[in-house]
């Protein structure tokens, strides 16, 4: 009896460890909970990867802004009739107010590309919102009545700053059908692209324009000077 009492004396010890002695405590992080980490925080519900929410840079007049603005996947393909006239009167109607200036752009079939001049960081922040409310209302009806958000995100903007930036901008927009074409392994559109335009398609396309007298020109002459001369001194 006394050999089973010792027995369970020495397995308590054990198990409480020697005097003096403290127990191990494992600091192994089971939890992920926490602390910076990749692919940490709110995920996208619409899947797509959200524009950083860091703080616009100051503008001026002096420096355009190429921006690019991205729809949800509901909204039908821009890139059509149908979505392409949307993006035409909504412009058209942005061209008679003085915040922001639309002097290209380009439609694919979730985004726009815009160069734009605008006076100030808030009047390209007004100019802009004023251009999102009359997409999305153009937008919802083209779709048969629909109601809500139309943009996945806020727009990206990137202020031009030099005559090279601004001419590879301009490039950039007027053949970015080409350029995701030749991504996609296949052939972009031949010669001028119908569904981009600037100064020089607005002069060349005067039919059209015509048609469409009713709104007016989606785009307006660029007035500053890297628009205007400067990027034509790029290298």
């Amino acid at each position: 009896m006394r050999g089973k009492t010792k027995a369970k004396a020495v397995a308590r010890a054990r198990r409480r460890g020697k005097p003096g002695q403290q127990m191990g405590l494992s600091l192994q992080k089971k939890f992920g909970h926490g602390g910076a980490r990749k692919n940490a925080g709110r995920k996208s519900a619409s899947g797509i990867s959200p524009v950083a929410r860091t703080k616009r840079p100051l503008l001026s007049a002096n420096h355009p802004v190429h921006v690019n603005w991205r729809v949800l996947p509901h909204v039908w393909n821009l890139r059509s009739r149908r979505g392409f006239r949307v993006i035409l009167r909504a412009l058209a109607a942005s061209a008679q107010r003085t915040a922001v200036r639309v002097t290209h752009f380009s439609v694919m079939g979730n985004h726009v590309h815009l160069i734009v001049e605008a006076d100030g960081t808030a009047a390209l922040s007004r100019g802009m919102q004023g251009i999102a409310i009359r997409l999305a209302k153009g937008l919802n009806k083209m779709m048969e009545g629909r109601h809500g958000k139309v943009f996945a995100d806020r727009y990206h903007a990137h202020p031009l700053s030099n005559p090279t930036e601004t001419r590879n901008a301009i490039a950039y927009v007027m053949n970015n059908a080409r350029v995701h074409a030749e991504r996609q392994g296949r052939s972009g559109p031949r010669g001028d692209d119908e569904y981009a335009v600037g100064p020089e398609q607005l002069v060349a396309r005067k039919t059209l324009w015509r048609r469409l007298s009713a709104w007016g020109p989606p785009v307006v002459a660029p007035s500053s000077w890297l628009l205007t001369a400067g990027w034509r001194l790029a290298k």
